[in-house]
């Protein structure tokens, strides 16, 4: 592996590839990418449902989306890389306590031009046809046809060969194990068995990212919690659209998959964890909620269950771009669940950040790390 470069990436998921892509495509070349695992994607990028949506509580989120689906829409042309994308729409099932928030969302969203509408419970078999889903308890919703579903492999894969075709450098089995600092910058960093020295290092590290932060002595505010999903077998009465449906007051949430359907929910309770273990005691919790909502799931079984972790931050906003004090330092952290969703607007604008000394494409400031020392930061709401 070569011993020096203009940029190093830590981390090979889809988030680290996008950077790296995007500062290819800017003409900046000489990148590695340090991915820890023997195959880039295999962390949460590889272990995620593949949602994307514009249905955010904040601004900055909504915009993060719009230039994301945007990027999404013109991926198989722009990058030669077939991949999977319905835009059959999110629908949130909404009960009365969540309905005046989310009021206040759809106009925020409608104002930045999503075309997201708020629906009656009658309302929801025309956008929901052919699905027996229970709304004895849900007294609205939201839909965008906007949002959809795509294909976490693929659009990894193709941001993977594409900055291979510019130029740059991954590495696998390559784990960091410590970064030098020199005169309040960056100036290396050094793995199990290798040492690049540079001069511009990207966190992109997922869950792993306060691990990866303290190695150079910054406190990055993330913690990996653990979410579960499952999917099931062929079943008759599985639905027939890509619609991502959410039951909003528990977190429930499921979609077409394969014949059958593939669902979710988050343990509420469980402490942060690197744990990746399915914890098949909290499946009962979830059957029942999963019965409930979509009665036909009780009439398929179980194929397959895996775990994956949401790098959380403490205002589930993204956490991105220079950290003051450390020159050279770079952070792609945070997403609270959207890093997929938000990889390709992610890698555009620390390319930017990076080659043009500041993202301009849509201003991050309010997302860089200082925000924390200011106190109280606006909280995304909408996090599944």
């Amino acid at each position: 592996m070569k011993n020096t470069a203009e940029v190093v990436i830590i981390g090979g998921g889809v988030i680290g590839l996008s950077i790296a892509y995007h500062l290819a495509k800017r003409g900046l070349t000489d990148i590695v990418v340090l991915e820890k695992e023997d195959m880039v994607g295999t962390g949460s990028t590889g272990r995620c449902a593949g949602g994307f949506r514009h249905q955010f509580s904040t601004e900055v989120n909504i915009r993060l989306s719009l230039l994301s689906v945007n990027k999404l829409e013109c991926f198989s042309e722009e990058l030669q890389q077939s991949i999977d994308f319905h835009q059959d729409g999110y629908l949130f099932l909404l009960q009365k306590p969540e309905v005046e928030s989310f009021q206040q969302n759809l106009q925020l969203q409608q104002s930045l031009g999503v075309p997201v509408e708020f629906i009656k419970p009658e309302e929801i078999a025309r956008v929901l046809p052919n699905t027996e889903v229970a709304l004895d308890d849900i007294v609205a919703a939201t839909y965008c046809p906007k949002d959809g579903l795509s294909d976490p492999a693929g659009v990894t894969e193709g941001y993977r060969r594409n900055a291979l075709r510019l130029g740059a450098t991954i590495a696998t089995g390559q784990e960091v194990t410590a970064i030098n600092v020199e005169g309040g910058r960056v100036i290396g960093v050094r793995t199990k068995t290798d040492l690049i020295w540079t001069r511009t290092l990207v966190n992109a590290a997922g869950p792993h990212a306060a691990l990866v932060g303290k190695m150079a002595g910054v406190d990055i505010p993330v913690v990996p919690l653990r979410r579960f999903i499952w999917t099931t077998k062929p079943f008759a009465k599985a639905p027939r659209r890509w619609t991502l449906i959410i039951d909003f007051s528990t977190g429930f949430y499921f979609h077409r998959e394969s014949g059958g359907v593939l669902f979710g929910m988050g343990n509420k309770e469980e402490e942060p964890t690197f744990d990746l273990s399915v914890d098949w005691s909290f499946f009962d919790k979830v059957l029942e909620v999963a019965i409930h909502r979509f009665p036909p799931i009780a009439d398929t079984a179980i194929k397959n269950a895996w775990a994956g972790s949401y790098e959380t931050s403490p205002d589930a906003h993204p956490i991105l771009g220079r950290v003051p004090g450390l020159a050279g330092f770079f952070l792609a952290n945070g997403f609270s669940g959207h890093g997929f969703q938000h990889a390709p607007a992610v890698g555009q604008l620390i390319a930017e950040e990076i080659v043009d000394g500041k993202a301009h494409t849509l201003d991050i400031s309010s997302l860089t790390i200082q925000r924390f020392a200011k106190g109280v930061t606006e909280v995304e709401m909408n996090v599944v």
